[in-house]
């Protein structure tokens, strides 16, 4: 019989490529081949007009470029991608892109600006989840031939009116705006579908892997294209592997089997530092932890009641025990890495502070609440511990939980007193928070404005509103990232919002590995600056 460390290496990339390799195939991974376990049951889809899940815009992300990208080691930063160049003209809405020459599809069809421009048109024709992002600047199926257009060597998106130039940017390197090869991808059109079908198994990009194979659940397979305008990737092939359990990553990474786990739990993260063959790497990521208190309730809306919630949240005890290497104290609500990020963290469990306030607010006490909260393990340590600390100052908390559809459908139907939520941007600006968190055009009911978590916490965020208007159209990038500045500590000291975490990432990997970029906040996986 022969022993699995011994497997031929061609033997151990063809089990690979098909993507069906059992866990002991091979104790040592190929030293051609990047091997990666993680949990991508979400992915949805990996056509890049339609991928909106983390999951798959890590894969399309190495599948596919867009005009401009964001440096994978320098977090927040514009680099060109299929774009040599861009500006903005005077008029404030003309932005010109010049596309870089001799870039070649995998398929070897050349990258023009009509290609660039059609690419981008079959976004917002195909109109899937994510092409708000490129249609919140007023891009229609109308007006597209008008409004994305090729000129020359250059492409040219005319915008509905004048926004930040750096909101136009940095919503251009979302997933939406990777470029497809369209006459491979019309070649596989059906029923008008522009190739949608197609690109769930197959991929049609410029990026520095092909895909060779994608079996959802399961995992998926890439390969490097020689010759890829970036240079070549130092890892011939990306194996994927749907692996979701921490403890059977951590076991096969201890073994040799993968070279990179992303789903340790904190005890097998815990469990893996002090072994000189694997290292923990840190990051952040785009979610927040929030308490959302709702302005319904009159005891809620008095701001001494609620500065006196934020000096009773126990954050570090939480980020030190319950939520060790998965969250990290924040109280802004643009993540780490954004532009105009706020880090400062000024409250603290205090509660004799808590208690001052509280009587200085003129309520009755016990103050008495209930918080809706998802009946998962992790959401209900946070409500338990707060249910604790709360209780200390006077506010009794009743813990009222139920699955993330009936304390969502609470939510955004205003009728919750409290509840404990997270909220991850849908694009790498600081817009795509400013205006969930602190805009509200319209407090009434009838709203149903439940985009805005401002509405459903039955909030006015009075002078913010105006100024995510601002921040949104103000062209000096600084003066930008100062408004937000401000913004997010108004909001931090006097909103309906209890804002206490973000999200931390833990990837554990061989000793031998290094470029593995997870993308921070901003941005998706990198897998094409990796070597071993």
């Amino acid at each position: 019989m022969t022993s699995p460390r011994i497997v031929p290496k061609a033997l151990a990339v063809a089990a690979l490529m098909a993507c069906t390799a059992p866990a002991a195939l091979f104790a040592e991974t190929p030293a051609n081949t990047l091997v990666v376990a993680d949990a991508i049951d979400d992915i949805v889809s990996i056509d890049p007009a339609e991928a909106f899940e983390f999951s798959g815009t890590d894969l399309t992300n190495n599948l596919y470029d867009t005009l401009i990208e964001l440096d994978p080691a320098r977090s927040g930063e514009l680099v060109p991608g299929l774009a040599e160049s861009w500006s903005v003209a005077d008029d404030g809405v003309t932005y010109t892109f010049k596309i870089k020459e001799g870039v070649t599809f995998s398929s070897g069809n050349p990258v023009t600006a009509q290609v660039a421009a059609d690419s981008l048109k079959r976004v917002v024709k195909l109109n899937k989840t994510p092409a708000f992002i490129l249609t919140q600047f007023g891009l229609s199926v109308e007006n597209m031939d008008q409004t994305i257009r090729a000129e020359g060597d250059s492409v040219i998106i005319t915008t509905d009116k004048p926004y930040a130039p750096s909101f136009v940017y940095n919503c251009l390197t979302a997933g939406v705006a990777e470029i497809v090869d369209m006459e491979t991808v019309m070649a596989h059109d059906v029923d008008g579908d522009m190739g949608n079908a197609w690109l769930q198994s197959n991929s049609a990009g410029t990026g520095a892997y092909v895909l060779r194979s994608f079996k959802p659940n399961e995992g998926y397979m890439l390969e490097a294209r020689e010759g890829h305008w970036r240079g070549d990737a130092p890892m011939k092939y990306v194996m994927m592997r749907h692996i979701p359990e921490g403890a059977t990553e951590r076991l096969l990474l201890e073994k040799g089997d993968i070279d990179v786990g992303r789903k340790l739990s904190p005890t097998d993260i815990a469990g893996v530092e002090g072994n000189p063959e694997i290292t923990v790497q840190n990051d952040v990521g785009g979610q927040i932890y929030y308490l959302a208190l709702n302005q319904k309730v009159e005891a809620l809306t008095n701001p001494k009641v609620r500065e006196a919630m934020r000096w009773a949240v126990d954050y570090q005890g939480m980020t030190d025990t319950i939520l060790k290497g998965q969250w990290v104290v924040h109280q802004a609500f643009l993540p780490q890495g954004f532009l105009g990020a706020v880090n400062e963290t000024p409250y603290h469990l205090d509660l004799d502070k808590a208690k001052e306030l509280l009587a200085e607010s003129g309520v009755e006490l016990p103050l008495t609440f209930a918080i809706n909260v998802r009946n998962v393990q992790e959401r209900m340590d946070i409500a338990q511990s707060v249910q604790n600390t709360f209780g200390q100052i006077g506010i009794e908390v009743t813990l009222d939980a139920a699955d993330g559809k009936q304390v969502l459908g609470k939510y955004r139907a205003r009728q919750h007193d409290i509840t404990l939520q997270t909220w991850g941007p849908d694009y790498p600006d600081p817009h795509t928070n400013a205006s969930t968190f602190a805009e509200n055009p319209d407090n009434s009911d009838e709203a149903k404005a439940t985009g805005y978590l401002a509405w459903r916490t039955a909030w006015d965020p009075g002078e913010l509103g105006a100024m995510a208007e601002a921040a949104v159209t103000e062209r000096d990038t600084a003066k930008r990232a100062a408004i937000y500045e401000e913004m997010q500590r108004i909001h931090r000291d006097s909103s309906a919002f209890v804002l206490m975490f973000q999200q931390a990432r833990q990837s554990a990997m061989r000793a031998n590995v290094s470029g593995f970029y997870t993308g921070g906040a901003t941005d998706s996986a990198t897998y094409w600056l990796v070597t071993k």
